[in-house]
């Protein structure tokens, strides 16, 4: 499933230090940096002062004075003056269209700081509607009710006062919630009387009827409602994306979740010449039951969506549970503050039923060899999906098969331990620990609000533990990840949440560079700063561990290189 080093590297040879210093011309780097801080993001957490790229790949590390020996009349020389240089990020989940779809102008931004309060949000939606004819939809995104002014829920009634003849669905900075207006409800079908899917919840007012709130299942209903965008908005939607989280340094990602068609679009982009683009990671998006899963599946196989060094679909997202926060659709073995303890958003009448099924999911994936990214974010559908990976491995077993938990917030240190051993990956969100961290605390009590993504632990364990946005959910940041994991501090309060879970910087830069390239079963050609890997690299503006944890996040990018090729530049 994967390419070989051979054929993504298109057939170049992999050349040592001594054998590139010592050619002449034709061994003359194309780009060289110097004076620097490079970061080699290898297990021994080597750095050099200097690196030199000639074609798609790195060709040298070392001292200013090797590389300064390489380079020629047409090189490009790139004076670092102390810049830290770190191989591309890989921000290894991150829901690309999504996020894309989410930015100004395709959709409202509503998240914190850009509205402070439910009535910046309504004011936003009137003038929208003022600009739109009668009936078009109002979409928008980021709204976090901790960071709303009012201290309130919102609800409907706050949208209908300015939109009533435009359908309004203002998405949750985590995603898995709505707020919704009386027309959108409308045309999504919901009333007093309808019963939400497994895990979904229709929050109801006093009288019974429908607030506009609506989490997990009962949210997609008016997701669905909304009008697709054509397959040219979207493609316009993840050009200017690609573009944007190639400025923060980003060349690698992966988007989990993707139904087969967009699966086709993205790969209809990754073959267009000539445009600045990122290597992406694909995951089709399993539905909640074994028999549709198959249909989905056969779909996936008819795609015309061709490997490449820019595009591969390895397997498939199961959407295991929800989110242990005040939305309370994790599945968790203690209950949340207030009671409830959640449920697997999986098909079936009882647990046991949706456990059971969830293994059958697990075994089908498994058994076509392919990889399988399960999103658990409690501790018992943590210990449910590693059990069903496990058993799976165990009824056919094969080499390697890289099978991940997406989040894995509350992972236990026995499951973590398990995982390890079975090869088993985590992917944890530092962004979202530090956006929630506080507020976390009414959901599910102090303790485990401060454990929530054990890194220490994880990392202690044994376990490959890669880091991601989940962006449209955060902004993206992966700056403020890596600032998230070496101090802990929450974004409400400024305090430190979990201070034993701390990980050492560079750990946290190893989380978003070599794991993440692991998890793509790419460590051999991306993920390090070594030679003969793709020249896959960004440079800070400062010199990473020069800059105070709580200044990282607006560090910034001075210049970003994709196989070889500078694709951002804005060097000072």
């Amino acid at each position: 499933m994967g390419l070989s080093r051979r054929r993504l590297l298109h057939g170049a040879p992999l050349l040592a230090l001594g054998a590139c210093a010592s050619g002449a011309g034709r061994g003359q780097a194309d780009l060289v940096f110097t004076g620097g801080d490079v970061h080699v993001a290898d297990s021994a957490a080597t750095r050099h002062s200097a690196l030199a790229v000639r074609g798609n790949q790195i060709v040298a590390v070392g001292s200013n004075a090797d590389i300064n020996a390489l380079a020629g009349p047409r090189t490009r020389r790139v004076a670092l003056d102390g810049r830290t240089v770190l191989p591309g990020i890989n921000d290894s989940h991150l829901h690309l269209l999504m996020w894309s779809l989410g930015q100004p102008p395709f959709s409202l931004d509503v998240s914190f700081p850009a509205v402070r309060s439910i009535a910046d949000v309504v004011s936003l939606v009137g003038a929208e509607a003022r600009r739109r004819p009668q009936g078009d939809w109002i979409a928008g995104r980021g709204w976090d009710q901790p960071y709303l002014e009012e201290g309130r829920a919102p609800t409907r009634h706050d949208l209908d006062a300015v939109a009533p003849d435009h359908p309004v669905a203002l998405t949750e900075f985590s995603g898995h919630a709505v707020w919704a207006n009386t027309a959108a409800l409308k045309l999504a079908g919901i009333t007093r009387d309808t019963v939400p899917p497994v895990g979904g919840v229709i929050v109801k007012d006093e009288l019974g009827e429908p607030t506009g709130l609506l989490f997990e299942g009962a949210a997609w209903a008016v997701r669905d409602a909304v009008p697709d965008p054509t397959p040219s908005q979207n493609k316009a939607a993840l050009r200017a994306g690609m573009q944007a989280l190639l400025a923060r340094g980003i060349t690698s990602c992966t988007v989990p979740g993707i139904a087969p068609e967009i699966l086709q679009q993205m790969s209809e982009i990754a073959r267009e010449p000539d445009i600045n683009k990122l290597r992406v990671t694909a995951l089709v998006r399993s539905p909640d039951n074994l028999d549709a899963l198959g249909e989905v599946l056969r779909e996936f196989d008819r795609l015309d969506a061709v490997r490449s060094p820019w595009f591969q679909t390895p397997g498939v997202k199961i959407m295991g549970d929800g989110i242990p926060t005040m939305n309370r659709t994790a599945w968790l073995h203690d209950d949340y503050v207030g009671g409830g303890n959640g449920t697997l958003l999986i098909a079936g009448e009882t647990h046991d039923e949706r456990v059971a099924e969830l293994g059958r999911m697990v075994a089908l994936i498994h058994g076509r060899r392919q990889q399988l990214g399960i999103h658990v974010t409690g501790d018992r559908s943590i210990d449910a999906a590693v059990a069903a990976c496990l058993a799976a491995q165990t009824a056919e077993p094969f080499a390697d098969p890289r099978h991940y938990l997406i989040h894995a917030d509350l992972i236990s240190p026995p499951t973590l331990r398990q995982a390890a051993r079975a090869g088993i990956g985590v992917n944890f969100n530092p962004e979202i620990k530090h956006l929630i961290a506080d507020s976390q605390v009414y959901a599910i009590g102090v303790t485990r609000a401060a454990y929530e993504w054990p890194y220490r632990t994880a990392l202690d364990s044994g376990a490959i533990v890669a880091s991601s946005s989940d962006a449209p959910v955060t902004a993206g940041n992966w700056l403020q990840g890596i600032s998230t994991m070496v101090s802990r501090v929450g974004k409400q309060s400024g305090r430190v949440s979990g201070p034993e879970q701390k990980i050492a910087l560079d750990e946290a830069i190893r989380t978003y560079t070599w794991a993440g390239a692991w998890q793509d079963r790419a460590e051999s050609y991306k993920g390090t700063l070594a030679v003969g890997q793709v020249a896959d690299l960004c440079v800070l503006q400062g010199r990473i561990d020069a800059i105070a944890s709580d200044q990282l996040p607006a560090a910034g990018v001075a210049l970003t290189v994709v196989d070889g090729r500078v694709v951002h530049d804005a060097l000072t």
